[in-house]
């Protein structure tokens, strides 16, 4: 059964709104970053704007597909995230926001799709979690929302490091404020 997204009401409504908002609270570190801008440290850590958006993406889309391709012998692929938090050759960071776009898309669309949050959820095994776990749907989508949330905080000082940029200054911008 296929729901609209606009057609959520209760938890799953809520629980979307508030991932939208973090999205939304990270986009707004994005907003007209050159190439250049996107892969540039400006902080003694190695994460950059365009990293971040990546790995959000990967995150997201791997968190995703455990809900709706349930595997009880999945294994974390250390591989995949070997460069989840830096762009490499051939990746652009607007191809990265569009990824980020899409992984949005996806995820709207598998909390409508899904019939139970309570459902459980096998995660894979990985180095940091030997033992096999068992999660709700609503757990995943918590952690999604912790993770976005997380980064949101790191791309913040990134920007403001890189240009001056401040969320909280740029919301009140959006808002009609001046300052």
């Amino acid at each position: 059964m296929t729901t609209s997204n606009s057609a959520l009401t209760g938890e799953r409504a809520d629980l979307l709104a508030i991932l939208e908002d973090q999205r939304h609270n990270f986009q707004i570190t994005l907003r007209g970053l050159t190439e250049e801008q996107a892969v540039k440290r400006s902080t003694v850590s190695e994460l950059t704007l365009g990293g971040l958006v990546k790995h959000l993406t990967q995150t997201e889309s791997q968190w995703i597909t455990t809900i709706l391709e349930p595997d009880e012998n999945a294994e974390f692929d250390m591989d995949s995230v070997t460069d989840s938090y830096q762009l490499v050759a051939g990746e652009s960071f607007a191809d990265a926001v569009a990824k980020y776009e899409e992984a949005a898309t996806r995820t709207k669309q598998a909390i409508a799709d899904i019939e139970n949050l309570d459902v459980l959820v096998p995660l894979p095994t990985a180095p940091w979690s030997p033992e096999r776990q068992w999660w709700t749907a609503r757990k995943i989508l918590l952690h999604i929302i912790r993770e976005t949330s997380h980064h949101s905080g790191h791309a913040d000082i990134i920007r403001e490091s890189l240009d001056g940029a401040n969320t909280t200054m740029q919301m009140g911008a959006d808002a009609g404020m001046e300052f």
